[in-house]
């Protein structure tokens, strides 16, 4: 496990032991705020990882709230270890509570929670949400600062993702705390970036497509050429959110095959 240290600001990052090749080096868990401690994403149920934030909540303060950027496990799984261990707190996010005994609440754009103001960010996940403090965005799996991330396909999924990263990309931020990596210390420049790149594989898919490609595998070979092995599963999950995105423009030609999205992805 490794701390991140958010030197200016209210907080620190507890990095999880679960690295892979979605994870990265492992799950970012935020412990935001003195006195008054919000947690972003527990992270997975690790117990070392657990008695870790525990520790720091208490030398900071008093665990007031728990704020999930999604339901994903490697995000969420420790939730109920956390307060079985710390007592029961509202959990705000995305989707409904993850216990029912539990003050959960569905977090919408504008909300705020303690210092922590909310924004939805769909793509990754359908439940996908940001989170603000001041001049900080904890986001989750919205953005990497090495590498693309993989949008869920659905309706509005990756329109809704862009326009998320526009929002935050308007925010003239100082930080991004993401969900796996390290900080982002260029936020709006790295925002930009994401948007450029994945309308640059839009308009590869789209020559593909004009020039007769239907399959799933003839696509990803000419479109994702420049993907890992290891990562054309995660791909084949963007591929369906791009043609969704298409297909809701009207833009999709007939006969394009559709990729199946496997249940991990969603």
């Amino acid at each position: 496990m490794s701390r991140i240290e958010l030197p200016g600001h209210d907080a620190v990052g507890l990095r999880a032991a679960n690295p892979g090749p979605l994870t990265l080096e492992g799950t970012n868990t935020w412990i935001v705020g003195q006195a008054e401690v919000w947690v972003v994403d527990p992270g997975p149920e690790i117990p070392e990882h657990v008695a870790a934030i525990a520790a720091e909540v208490d030398a900071r303060g008093e665990l007031v709230g728990i704020a999930l950027t999604h339901s994903h496990g490697d995000h969420s799984d420790a939730v109920s270890a956390l307060l079985d261990r710390m007592g029961e707190v509202p959990v705000v996010a995305g989707a409904d509570a993850f216990r029912s005994d539990t003050d959960g609440s569905h977090a919408m754009t504008g909300a705020v929670h303690g210092q922590l103001e909310v924004l939805e960010l769909p793509g990754h996940a359908a439940d996908h949400i940001a989170f603000v403090q001041g001049k900080v965005a904890y986001t989750g799996d919205a953005v990497f600062a090495q590498s693309s991330v993989f949008v869920i396909p659905g309706p509005g999924s990756l329109a809704g993702y862009l326009a998320g990263l526009e929002r935050l990309a308007e925010m003239e931020l100082a930080l991004i705390a993401p969900g796996h990596g390290p900080l982002i210390e260029n936020p709006t420049e790295r925002l930009l970036e994401q948007i450029s790149h994945r309308l640059e594989r839009e308009a590869k898919l789209t020559a593909a497509l004009a020039n007769g490609m239907r399959s799933t595998d003839e696509i990803l070979a000419v479109v994702w050429d420049d993907v890992p092995e290891m990562l054309i599963p995660a791909a084949e999950v963007t591929l369906a959110a791009h043609l969704d995105k298409l297909d809701e423009e009207g833009k999709l030609p007939d006969g394009v095959q559709r990729p199946e999205v496997p249940a991990w992805a969603v």
